[in-house]
Formats: C-alpha cells, sequence, structure tokens
C-alpha cells in the first residue's frame, strides 16, 4: 500500500438522500390498547442516510465530498443540511417545496429495533434536469462519480446521460444498484449489489459457477467493467470482466446493526479507487469497513483511522509506525487534525536505541493519538556529534523507530533542528526530553501560538548513547 494510506481525493456522489431518525427509550409494560410494546422515548437522534450516509461515509475517509439529491423544504431537510455541513460536504441539494424529506424513523428499545416509520414520497421527475445540469458542474475535475439509487425517484432519467459525460471524461462510475432492471446503468464502472439484488437481475444462483456465469452475462449485457457482490455471511465476490473471480470472507465480528453497511462498501471502494488501489485491493478494504461499520448503531461511518488500524491487525502490524518524508506526511497530519485527532511530536538523533528512549516515547505516545518521531538525518548527526557518528545510518535508525508499538511516523530531517518540520506540520504537543527548559525547545512558539502544548518529558537515568558507545570503546580497548 501507498506510505499515504488514503490520500484525498474528490469524490461525486448523486442519488437519493435520506434522514434516519433513531427515538431509543425504555419498554416496560405492553398498551393496554394494542398487545404492542410501549416505548418511553428518552431521546432522538438524526443522522444523514441513503446517498447521504454514503457522502458521510467517505468524509470520515479524508475524502473531498460533493453530494448531489434533493430533499424536502422542511425540519428534517434542515437537520440533514446541518449535518452534511458540519462534516464538510460540499452540497447541491435541491429543496423541494412540495415533497417532504425521506425520512426513516427507527424506534429501538435495550439496544432492539422494535419498529421503523416511512416517510416519503416519489421525487419529482421534474428535479431530473436541476440535478443533471449540477452534475455536469461538478464532474470537472472529480476523481470518481458514484451512483446511489435507492430508487426513491431521483435518478429518474439522469442516469444515461450521467454515466456517458462521466466515462466520456474517463471518471469510473460506481453504483450501488437498486432493483432488477441493471439496463438503467448500463455502461458503469462497478455495480455493488447485495444478494437479493444480484438474484432479481440475474436468477438465484447455488454453486459458484452459476454466480461466475450470472455475473458474467449482466457485465456482458450492460457493458460493465466488473460487478463486486456482497453476500452477507459468505462476503464478497468480485467478478472483473477480464480476469477470475475473486472471494473474500467476511470479516468475523459481533453484528450490532447492518443499517447502511452497503453504503460503507461503496464508499470505501470509491475512496480506494479514486486513491489509486487496484479494484481487487479497494473491495479488500471495502470488506474490511464492512465489518467494522456493521459492530455499530445505525448509518454509522468508518474512519480512515479505523480502517488502517484494522488493516495492521490483519496483517500482524498493528500500531507499527510508518516511514515517510514531509511532503507525504502533511496531508495525512491535516487529515487527522480535521478528524479531531492529537499529535504528538519529538525528534532527536535516536542513533542507539536504549530504554530510556523507549520509555521516554511511550510517555509521549499517551499524550495524544498519534506519535510523530522526526530524526536528524546522516549528515545532520555528522554536523552535531561528530566523526564516528551516527553509529547507524538513518534508515536503519527510522525503521528500528517504526517497529515500536508507541511510534505511529516516522520521518527525517537534514537540518540541524526540526523548526521547518514543526512549522510544516504543527502538531498539537510538543515534546522534547532532557533538562529542556519549555520556552528553549525548538519549534515551541509555533505550537504555542496554534493552541497547542509544549512539554519537557525527562529520560529514564542511567541512559545514554554515548555512554554506551563509551562502554563498548572501553571493554574492545578502542577510542
Amino acid at each position: 500500500m501507498p506510505n499515504q494510506f488514503l490520500p484525498t481525493k474528490t469524490v461525486l456522489i448523486i442519488g437519493d438522500v435520506m434522514l434516519d431518525r433513531y427515538c431509543t427509550g425504555s419498554t416496560e409494560r405492553i398498551s393496554p390498547e394494542a398487545p404492542v410494546p410501549v416505548v418511553h422515548v428518552r431521546s432522538s437522534d438524526d443522522k444523514p442516510g441513503g446517498a447521504a450516509n454514503v457522502a458521510m461515509n467517505l468524509a470520515a475517509l479524508g475524502m473531498h465530498t460533493r453530494l448531489l439529491g434533493a430533499v424536502g423544504n422542511d425540519d428534517a431537510g434542515d437537520s440533514l443540511v446541518n449535518q452534511l455541513q458540519r462534516a464538510n460536504i460540499d452540497t447541491a441539494l435541491v429543496r423541494c417545496t412540495t415533497q417532504p424529506t425521506i425520512t426513516k424513523t427507527r424506534v429501538l428499545s435495550r439496544n432492539q429495533q422494535l419498529l421503523r416509520l416511512d416517510t416519503e414520497e416519489r421525487i419529482d421527475n421534474s428535479v431530473a434536469n436541476e440535478l443533471m445540469s449540477a452534475a455536469r458542474t461538478q464532474l470537472v475535475d472529480a476523481d470518481v462519480l458514484l451512483i446511489s439509487d435507492y430508487n426513491k425517484g431521483t435518478l429518474e432519467g439522469v442516469l444515461p446521460d450521467l454515466i456517458a459525460d462521466a466515462k466520456a471524461a474517463g471518471i469510473p462510475v460506481l453504483v450501488d444498484p437498486k432493483g432488477h432492471n441493471f439496463s438503467r446503468y448500463h455502461g458503469a464502472s462497478v455495480l455493488t449489489p447485495n444478494r437479493a439484488e444480484f438474484f432479481a437481475a440475474a436468477g438465484h444462483c447455488e454453486s459458484e459457477t452459476e454466480y461466475a456465469r450470472a455475473a458474467a452475462g449482466l457485465i456482458d449485457q450492460h457493458a460493465f467493467d466488473a460487478l463486486l457482490l456482497t453476500r452477507s455471511e459468505e462476503g464478497m465476490s468480485l467478478y472483473p470482466r477480464d480476469g477470475e473471480a475473486f472471494h473474500l470472507p467476511a470479516q468475523v465480528r459481533e453484528v450490532f446493526d447492518v443499517t447502511g453497511a452497503g453504503d460503507t462498501v461503496i464508499a470505501t471502494l470509491a475512496a480506494c479507487i479514486a486513491a489509486g488501489y487496484t479494484l481487487e485491493q479497494a473491495a479488500e478494504l471495502a470488506n474490511t469497513a464492512a465489518g467494522i461499520v456493521v459492530g455499530k448503531l445505525g448509518a454509522a461511518s468508518v474512519s480512515a483511522g479505523e480502517l488502517e488500524q484494522a488493516v495492521q491487525r490483519e496483517t500482524g502490524s498493528a500500531h507499527s509506525g510508518n516511514v515517510t518524508d514531509l511532503e507525504t506526511l502533511r496531508p495525512i497530519v491535516e487529515r487527522l487534525q480535521s478528524q479531531g485527532k492529537k499529535l504528538v511530536f519529538t525528534n532527536g538523533c535516536f542513533d542507539i536505541l536504549h530504554a530510556g528512549h523507549v520509555r521516554y516515547l511511550q510517555e509521549a505516545r499517551t499524550l495524544g493519538d498519534y506519535l510523530i518521531v522526526a530524526i536528524n538525518s546522516d549528515t545532520s548527526v555528522k554536523r552535531l556529534k561528530g566523526a564516528g557518528r551516527p553509529v547507524n545510518d538513518e534508515g536503519a535508525r527510522m525503521q528500528v523507530l517504526a517497529a515500536l508499538q508507541c511510534v505511529d511516523y516516522v520521518l527525517p530531517f537534514a537540518e540541524d533542528t526540526p523548526a521547518s518540520v514543526i512549522d510544516t506540520l504543527v502538531p498539537d504537543v510538543l515534546v522534547k526530553g532532557g533538562d529542556w527548559a519549555v520556552a528553549d525547545i525548538i519549534g515551541s512558539d509555533t505550537v504555542l501560538a496554534n493552541g497547542g502544548e509544549v512539554k519537557s518529558l525527562a529520560y529514564a537515568d542511567g541512559y545514554s548513547t554515548t555512554s554506551i558507545i563509551k562502554s563498548i570503546q572501553d571493554r574492545t580497548g578502542k577510542s
């Protein structure tokens, strides 16, 4: 995978926008009016649903997200727009005066869904032209077009021109389909049907041979590049136009709520394709994201950090640091800080890593969510420490630091101080070891001016690289 797990790209979403409302309360008795439970509602929570939930997933993954759709000119529409704007999603939503915002109200008690109430009317065809005009403008610099179809009428009449325009511009088109008529998505790059949608379009399948034959038929008939079939407890299957089927087992974890899992799949797939991953790699990451989101309540999102950590757990490299550079790390830092993460920064030569270093770095990591360690380059160490140093070159020093569980990112700097690195990254917490006074720590002025913290942490007594080197020289009789 690239050093930057998910580079920020632009994804345009068009589809059926909804509001998911969750009314939660206690249930202690049965109604005397009918044999149904009485729920004493304690709280009500609104969340973006449908295409809006796809947009929330993409924003959580660090994508520049644009959303086109229609909502009512009502309180539900206001709630939806406000939440999308707070998530930094660019919206071009048509406000309909004759139709309500599509709203799904779920009544829950003791973590169980008891009832769902749907408020909706089919979106009027007059909305289509307005959306198509906006889509043509928004497509200009998009990296991926994502179509989220819930068959509520938003996309009626616009799909053929929309897909054709995107394909003509070389923009991949991903579709989360609805219904049995896949011809409406003719020419799309990738469709992500669930099993019921796949069977509705291609007929029931029992064996893997039947699945593969049906997928190939749909791909040929409708000029798709691939199908990614989500198969519930059986995981996912990717069927490319050219190549063998690629099967992914379901991630084993407790399933709390499957609401919105399909939205997470296509959002992750779109983000990864936009970021330059292969289709197979993107499908693997989408499968991992789905495994995370079903453990959350409602139409939830998966952040890039959660996804990256899950991948690290799967590969046995959880919490291992990434060796990187300033250019690559800068957008990662911006994305993490935009998600409210606290970034800790420290620096040093770290020539011979010892227990004092490790304890210091472990303490530094407790001060935030991510720890960035900048090390002096070989030429910088030589200027500071003299001939014969460093003992270990910068590549080896970064590799050892990156292997520590408490270190998230490691990068080199060639100057005598990390001032320019700190000015570029502007960490939330700056720490230094030894007897440094806060005012004397390089970069403290930048961090403090931006509302951050600066701390001086003591190394453990009895450890130093210089004393280790001297001890070795004394024992070997070398100087």
